[in-house]
């Protein structure tokens, strides 16, 4: 797979993670464990702002991947 390809293929795939991992975020912020206190939502809030990095870096990695 040419390096132009990966990038269109990764870049769908990152879209598509930010706009998962939003919508999940959003969905568990709304649980009772983390409405209920101002601490553990700024510690939710967080991890899970910087947390949606970790599995972006596979992608990114195999998108910069140069040419055989």
């Amino acid at each position: 797979m040419s390096i132009r390809t990966r990038k269109l293929v990764g870049t769908i795939a990152l879209i598509v993670l930010v706009v998962v991992w939003s919508l999940v975020a959003m969905a568990l912020a709304q649980a009772p464990l983390v409405a209920g206190s101002k601490l553990v939502q700024a510690v939710y809030y967080v991890v899970v702002g910087v947390g949606w990095v970790l599995p972006a870096m596979p992608i990114i990695t195999w998108m910069s991947r140069p040419d055989r």
